[in-house]
């Protein structure tokens, strides 16, 4: 069993000022598989501390410096995947494929990105009489959920140190082995004293101090909309900057052409991917009603090969993270099946011969609406609902008519028409044909949030703009 008891706090291995712990339930099993400390405003207030007074130096650093230290960090960190791999399946049910492949690789493939990035970013520019300059905004107060917590992390964690902020983190208390073992990279990589600052801890104890420390200038906050709202009330009295990555009930278009039985059924798969558990995820399959059979037949056959049981088998998908969570999805199943959606696969319960351990049946609903709560509520477990258009107007004006707007899918053959719907999308992120880039900003509209990560554009977030007139 692991035990995580202390923070990393100014380059050292710190005891908390309470003695308070949180169990970390491995979902397969429903048994304990650790225990972390949970932290306090006092240690918040240390982090802080070590963060603020690391920052004038570490701000100072040239750019060839801090890309030696991100290539260190990417050194250590390929040597120890193997841990972070183990951990993920350990406190999320990640399957072990997953952990090893997309779920790690994600986290080396920003670590590559922000490496490439900073070797070519501008950091100044002349614009007539002006120099415009980009600084580094300061600490930066970063929390991250349980879903994808490398990639969270990454994120948020590298553009900050390759722009020259320093940085506390508070990764989820639900996954917060993966977050212990990057403090350790980061600390075998070299990154110096403050740079980067580990407080574990819940929203309340942890959160609320660090979105409204006076010294914070920056808060990045990826979970739910309604936590965003809060973390946003009280980062407001000190007027630091807020970005927020937050729910999403994305849409994916399919349009109506010879690609279209193979193009549902990569958006059952897609859907599926980690138990559903992605703000990003396709959750809202939107197909032509003249169709609706043929996409059904399709749903169906999609959803009969994700295989569900133990993470560390050969499965499609493991459990979804917590009890908690299993039984907010299974109340939702059956808010879909008592409001007139038309259950075409799984349904409420555990898959049969799984008796312990928070598995969902992958499901799928046909026939919805967009007043239906499960049409318009994000349900964040393998559950697709499917929505019947009568033509691609209608198709935008589905897509559109939600409070979310994190992002979008458009598959077809047709790449000059999937591009046309693709930019009346209301989403910070549109997908064509399962289109992925590093490189490419990932960010919400409306209660989605605001802000941009991924990228260059992620390194925006952290960099105040200065005008110097007359220069």
């Amino acid at each position: 069993m692991r035990e995580y008891l202390k923070f990393y706090i100014g380059g050292q291995w710190a005891e908390p000022a309470e003695q308070r712990t949180f169990d970390v339930v491995n979902p397969a099993t429903e048994q304990l598989a650790g225990r972390v400390a949970l932290g306090s405003a006092t240690d918040v207030d240390r982090a802080v501390a070590a963060a603020r007074a690391a920052f004038p130096s570490w701000s100072a650093t040239s750019r060839e410096e801090r890309i030696a230290v991100l290539e260190s960090i990417l050194d250590v960190y390929q040597k120890r995947a193997g841990d972070l791999a183990t951990a993920l399946t350990e406190e999320m049910g990640a399957p072990a494929a997953l952990a090893n492949g997309f779920q790690v690789g994600l986290g080396a493939g920003h670590l590559t990105t922000a490496i490439e990035i900073l070797k070519n970013f501008s950091f100044e520019e002349q614009r007539g009489v002006t120099r415009v300059v980009l600084e580094p905004i300061g600490v930066c107060g970063l929390i991250t959920p349980w879903n994808w917590p490398i990639n969270q992390i990454a994120v948020k964690v590298l553009p900050a140190l390759a722009t020259g902020c320093t940085v506390v983190l508070k990764p989820s208390e639900e996954s917060p082995f993966t977050g212990q073992i990057l403090a350790e990279i980061f600390e075998a990589a070299g990154v110096p004293a403050g740079v980067f600052n580990l407080v574990q801890g819940d929203g309340p104890s942890v959160g609320v101090p660090l979105s409204a420390h006076p010294d914070v200038d920056l808060i990045s906050f990826t979970g739910s909309t309604r936590a965003g709202i809060e973390i946003a009330k009280n980062a407001a009295p000190t007027v630091k900057r807020v970005t927020q990555e937050l729910g999403g009930k994305s849409p994916n278009i399919v349009l109506d052409d010879q690609d279209f039985a193979e193009n549902v059924a990569k958006g059952v798969l897609n859907m599926m991917g980690n138990s559903g558990q992605t703000c990003t995820a396709p959750a809202r399959l939107l197909v032509p009603s003249a169709r609706m059979d043929e996409a059904i037949s399709a749903a169906r056959e999609a959803a009969a090969q994700v295989t569900v049981g133990d993470p560390n088998g050969e499965f499609t998908i493991g459990p979804v993270v917590s009890g908690r969570q299993f039984e907010k999805i299974q109340g939702l199943i059956q808010q879909g099946i008592d409001e007139g959606a038309t259950l075409v696969a799984g349904g409420t319960g555990r898959p049969d011969g799984l008796d312990k351990g928070f598995y969902v049946k992958p499901t799928v609903f046909a026939d919805v609406t967009n007043d239906m709560t499960i049409g318009r509520e994000e349900i964040f477990g393998p559950v697709l609902t499917i929505h019947g258009y009568d033509s691609v107007d209608h198709a935008v004006e589905l897509a559109n008519d939600t409070e979310y707007g994190l992002a979008g899918y458009v598959a077809g053959a047709d790449l000059e028409a999937a591009r046309a719907v693709a930019r009346r999308i209301r989403a910070g992120w549109v997908a064509i044909n399962d289109g992925f880039d590093f490189g490419g900003p990932v960010g919400g509209y409306k209660k989605s949030g605001n802000g941009r990560e991924w990228g260059e554009f992620g390194f925006h977030e952290y960099l105040e703009t200065k005008g110097i007139h007359g220069y």
